[in-house]
């Protein structure tokens, strides 16, 4: 698994720790009603400690509502991705199980409030990178053919061949996206402050255990930031 972080993200985003996750010959077919009853349970903690007109004031999102506008992403218009998930659970929206690998990361990005994402890497081609778009890169949507491009100046994940995520983390491709035949994988925890490097740290430890729990396998954690900005296995 090659992965990175570009010299221009780190210069724009000095305090940035991503916590990368790299999990091998793991099973994630079927439906599993714990993790269900997990979110669940989340979801309801929000609903008694979060509402919808102060939520953007919260400084784990206000720090995404900052990085957005800093590449031209309106934050009224393209939300993070935990923004987004606490607003459909804050409009009475329960998360729908997607598989066993994305439902653990959604759970523990509305527990921590932080956005996180994966891939399924047996899909990646080369390295993936976080850098700024050019704009010309294709980008094939979530569960559909169509293609489009980053607008230039736009924060993407992009592996050798085209952009795997757009807006940072606003929106997922089709090609990478993982599935109930998802045997290796790549886990992303995106922290700005307030989040600190100990902090992403724990939050993984935990990421790993559930998917350890619920999927088997094996795992290897990853932090990049300005003193570790590649991983090159």
């Amino acid at each position: 698994m090659k992965f990175k972080i570009s010299k221009k993200i780190l210069e724009k985003f000095p305090e940035l720790n991503i916590g990368v996750l790299v999990v091998q010959d793991i099973d994630n077919s079927g439906s599993n009603k714990a993790i269900t009853k997990l979110l669940r349970k989340q979801e309801s903690e929000i609903r008694k400690n979060f509402n919808t007109e102060t939520l953007s004031q919260n400084p784990k999102i206000s720090a995404w509502r900052t990085a957005y506008s800093s590449f031209g992403a309106k934050p009224k218009k393209y939300k993070c991705s935990v923004e987004n998930l606490y607003r459909m659970i804050l409009n009475e929206i329960e998360l729908k199980p997607i598989n066993n690998l994305v439902d653990i990361y959604n759970y523990v990005s509305i527990k921590y409030i932080i956005p996180l994402g994966g891939d399924d890497t047996d899909k990646i081609d080369g390295t993936v990178t976080l850098k700024i778009a050019k704009g010309d890169e294709p980008f094939t949507v979530l569960n559909s053919e169509e293609v489009k491009s980053p607008k230039q100046g736009e924060v993407i994940y992009a592996d050798d061949k085209e952009v795997l995520c757009r807006r940072w983390n606003w929106r997922e491709c089709d090609k990478s996206k993982m599935t109930e035949n998802t045997k290796n994988a790549t886990l992303v925890i995106e922290g700005l402050p307030p989040f600190t490097k100990a902090d992403i740290s724990n939050i993984m430890t935990e990421l790993a255990e559930l998917v350890k729990k619920f999927c088997g396998g094996k795992s290897k954690m990853f932090i990049l930031n300005n003193s570790l900005s590649e991983i090159k296995e």
